[in-house]
């Protein structure tokens, strides 16, 4: 029976942007809300803060992501390049380059130069990318899953706090409570699905969320207070 395995590091690309997404939606709108409610505002004047946070903060996610994440691609496709154009002017010395690598990684000197020549004469670009400059095609950076990935997952955690606030009156306690326990199950996901324990990730994100809201909670209060 052929031997299968399915590594976690195959997820990292959309695993990251999404998680990130999804917990900055919910922080960022439970925050603004919260932080609006506590200014003592109406119910419309909540939703309307609160889907503007929404629509600006999905932009401008999608945006950062495909900006940033172009930025690695960018730097990745140069590096292959010049690869490319030492290997056709140079193919001994990355020859000796790559032979250096196996032999750093346990090779002896005469099994690494063998090994080198294999690969070189099957792939040598894939060799000296994936051996040399850490890049391989599972882990490419590709923009626009990225960007994508995290609008559509910043659209859904900021809808926890709306969808609360259309329930419910707004209430600084019950948007707070509610935001954090889709924050810390959202944590304890991600750490699974990343293979790190579920309640470390649930405490890290649960802790930076009740950071956030607290902090503009006071703020909320402390300009409702003034202005009125």
């Amino acid at each position: 029976m052929k031997h299968r395995e399915q590594h976690r590091n195959q997820r990292i690309g959309w695993l990251r942007a999404a998680v990130l997404g999804a917990d900055d939606g919910i922080v960022s709108t439970a925050s603004l809300v919260v932080g609006v409610a506590s200014a003592a505002s109406t119910r419309q004047e909540v939703l309307v803060a609160g889907i503007a946070g929404l629509v600006a903060g999905a932009f401008s996610m999608a945006a950062g992501e495909y900006v940033s994440v172009s930025t690695q691609a960018d730097t990745e496709r140069a590096d292959l390049a010049r690869e490319k154009r030492e290997l056709a002017t140079q193919p001994r010395a990355e020859e000796d380059e790559l032979t250096a690598i196996y032999m750093k990684r346990g090779l002896d000197a005469d099994l690494a130069r063998q090994v080198s020549r294999q690969l070189m004469a099957k792939d040598a670009l894939t060799a000296h990318a994936r051996d040399e400059l850490g890049l391989t095609e599972e882990l490419a950076a590709r923009p626009l899953q990225a960007a994508l990935a995290s609008a559509g997952t910043f659209a859904c955690g900021a809808a926890v706090p709306l969808l609360t606030i259309i329930v419910v009156p707004p209430n600084v306690i019950l948007v707070s409570l509610v935001s954090l326990l889709c924050l810390v199950a959202l944590g304890a996901f991600a750490a699974r699905a990343g293979g790190a324990p579920a309640w470390a990730g649930a405490l890290r994100v649960g802790f930076w969320g009740a950071l956030a809201m607290a902090a503009t909670a006071g703020v909320g209060r402390l300009f409702g207070a003034a202005i009125g």
